[in-house]
């Protein structure tokens, strides 16, 4: 059989192994773990790996083993020279990248072909060139030589099929989109014109500067990320992940609408650890959607509160999917009062989600899970440990440690703590496969921060990123009436902005990009208008809204690929989890106007009344997007609810003494009247309630 049938053959086996797999879960079946991995290899393209044997699968095997220790050798030993730890780093990454993804999706999963053995040598070649040739380099003036022009732009190439593979088209996209501009910034029109670059210079900036590939992004890539995705891989082998399951079970399994409540939890704990949307819609919701369902939740509910909880994930600390410790670099933070700054947002994110889903369970009259249905809370507690390394990485980065010693710690601590019991424990075979599975999450990272790192050089070296800020502040001001208004226009073209350009990316080349695109519009408010909108308050902004893009329609990956196991249609799972994270549409307004919610520059009471006063406005839009409340409510309530919602959540006295006291109203009216006309109670539902 030609090889053009074989993968004809295996494209038709593929598919119907997913349909296979869609049928199971739409009869409210959970999925194994191949199973999962079936459904992140379709939605996710850092999941979509060969999977190789033999001699080649053996040197695979070696050569992740090798990537993971000589970051953990750097880490504990000191790093080499910028240059050279990047460049060793983005060596390893390629190699691994071109022998692990197919050219294509559903290309032959148990070979490599010879074009990358070609591309993975010439990856050694180009990455091997500045350790070998560093002293030349670094002591040359003027120009690259024509060798350097040829292996920069290789290099390059490189770079960009790495990254569509590991990661996906669109940022590919984007940073072929940035190239073009850069060499012909004389052609663009009006203020986006620049000088251009010729190809000597673009190569030079790109390669063999700091500026471009081997800039910040690789460097953190290089450092800090590569350490926490490798500490959340030993963790992963302790069995946290299921413990996060159980716990969440355990604490949320038998409250009102349980099933939803446990994605919620359970999610907000992954996401602790894990680096992706998608990957933590699929893990945790392989059981938590046919719960749902089974519950009686609707099938695109289901996969929305999956989607929603899932992406939030990304949001919360202590690692945020790894964008914590590349805004040290593009914020000019610290560790701790980022983390700190991202507390609350995330757990207001997650409360707007868990009043969604308890409106909804008691508008269809859903009721928690039976207890046959949880574990023991005994066994439970038992395994309580499997949280020290979470809570010890916190204490460390608190105390001053450096990021890269804490991570060591971490990972340290965590080999210490599975000790404790025979199934938790990391043995020598649990080692190794931890060191191999950190390796393989951090491909798609290094791939997508050097590509991402293409994108930012573009942005240094024309100063694109200011001139976007002032056109968009500028577009405002002419639709403005005065500073506030044209603030507010700013904020929006910005959340737009942010939300297409996040859409299909990954969390860390997600916020590269907005924060080096969309960002300089909130900071030239600062130089245009009598505003003063914290730096960290705006670097927050726009990595919210790059986020939520996995829950946007139409791309919304982390919908889609809930929607493979709830069987829903993906669009209006999609709306649904925009609905349910209508929060995360709101927040972020809320910490640039008023920056104590991320505890800069406030007290404990400044940032008690903020919460309280978010709190009840959250259960107003709540109770607005489900139509219900105490009881069901119609159309004019719904309403009233949300815009007291919105004065609520505003910032400022003013708004909140127009909110509270039309919130205590509704409140009260709900329980207050009744027989008569009801908030929306047909006949029927009030006489069921009289009896």
């Amino acid at each position: 059989m030609s090889d053009s049938k074989k993968q004809q053959e295996e494209q038709k086996d593929l598919e119907r192994e997913n349909e296979r797999i869609e049928e199971k879960m739409a009869g409210g079946e959970e999925l194994s773990q191949e199973e999962q991995a079936k459904l992140m290899e379709k939605y996710d393209a850092e999941s979509n790996t060969r999977d190789l044997t033999g001699i080649i699968g053996k040197t695979v095997f070696i050569i992740l083993i090798a990537f993971s220790l000589f970051q953990i050798y750097t880490g504990m030993f000191g790093q080499y020279t910028a240059y050279v730890q990047r460049t060793v780093h983005l060596g390893f990454a390629l190699v691994l990248i071109f022998m692990l993804f197919p050219a294509r999706r559903g290309g032959p999963k148990g070979k490599v072909a010879w074009y990358d053995y070609l591309l993975a040598i010439l990856s050694i070649i180009v990455c091997g060139y500045w350790p070998v040739y560093y002293d030349t380099i670094v002591q040359q003036i003027g120009g690259s030589t024509d060798a350097q022009l040829v292996i920069g732009s290789i290099a390059i190439l490189l770079v960009l099929e790495g990254s569509r593979r590991a990661v996906g088209l669109p940022i590919v996209i984007v940073a072929a989109a940035f190239l073009i501009y850069a060499y012909f910034g004389p052609y663009m029109p009006g203020a986006l014109a620049h000088r251009g670059l010729s190809l000597n210079q673009l190569v030079t900036s790109m390669f063999f500067t700091t500026e471009g590939i081997l800039g910040t992004p690789l460097a953190v890539s290089s450092t800090y990320i590569f350490l926490f995705l490798l500490f959340g891989a030993f963790l992963v082998q302790t069995g946290v992940g299921s413990y996060f399951n159980d716990l969440a079970l355990a604490i949320a399994g038998k409250r009102t609408g349980g099933p939803a409540k446990v994605a919620i939890f359970s999610s907000a704990l992954n996401g602790t650890i894990s680096g992706s949307s998608v990957a933590n819609t699929v893990t945790t919701g392989s059981y938590t959607i046919p719960m749902m369902k089974r519950l009686g939740y609707h099938k695109n509910f289901a996969g929305a509160v999956e989607a929603a909880s899932s992406t939030g994930g990304q949001l919360m600390p202590p690692i945020m999917g790894a964008a914590a410790f590349l805004m040290i670099e593009f914020a000019g933070e610290s560790y701790w009062d980022i983390a700190k700054a991202a507390t609350i947002p995330a757990l207001l994110y997650f409360t707007g989600i868990w009043i969604v889903t308890h409106f909804e369970a008691k508008r269809i009259g859903l009721l928690g899970l039976p207890a046959d249905q949880l574990p023991p809370k005994k066994e439970v507690l038992k395994k309580i440990h499997l949280l020290l390394p979470i809570v010890a990485i916190v204490w460390l980065l608190f105390q001053g440690f450096s990021i890269e010693r804490t991570a060591l710690y971490g990972i340290a601590i965590t080999i210490l703590v599975s000790l404790f019991r025979k199934d938790t424990r990391i043995n020598f075979s649990r080692f190794i496969i931890a060191l191999t599975s950190g390796a393989r999450t951090a491909l798609g990272v290094a791939a997508a921060t050097a590509c991402a790192g293409i994108i930012v050089g573009v942005v240094t070296r024309t100063g694109l990123g200011l001139k976007f800020g002032n056109m968009l502040v500028d577009i405002a001001g002419t639709l403005s009436f005065n500073v506030e208004m044209q603030l507010i226009l700013t904020l929006v073209f910005t959340m737009i902005a942010s939300i297409i350009l996040g859409m299909g990316s990954p969390t860390t080349a997600n916020y590269i990009i907005t924060s080096t695109i969309a960002l300089p519009a909130i900071l030239a408010l600062n130089d245009q208008l009598d505003v003063a909108v914290p730096v960290l308050a705006a670097h927050m902004f726009v990595f919210y809204f790059g986020i939520v893009a996995d829950i946007t329609p139409p791309v919304a990956l982390a919908a889609f690929a809930a929607t493979g196991i709830s069987g829903g249609e993906p669009m209006r799972t999609g709306g649904n989890a925009v609905k349910l994270a209508i929060a995360a549409f709101i927040i972020p307004y809320m910490f640039v106007l008023q920056p104590q919610i991320l505890m800069i520059d406030t007290t404990v009471w400044e940032v008690s009344f903020i919460i309280l006063t978010a709190l009840m406005g959250m259960n107003a839009i709540g109770a607005s997007m489900v139509g219900y409340w105490y009881r069901k409510i119609p159309w004019y309530v719904r309403i009233i609810a949300f815009l007291t919602g919105i004065f609520l959540m505003y910032p400022g006295t003013p708004s909140d003494v127009i909110g509270i006291p039309i919130f205590v109203l509704l409140i009260v009216l709900q329980f207050v009247i009744k027989g008569g006309p009801t908030f929306g109670k047909n006949k029927k539902e009030q006489a069921a309630s009289q009896s």
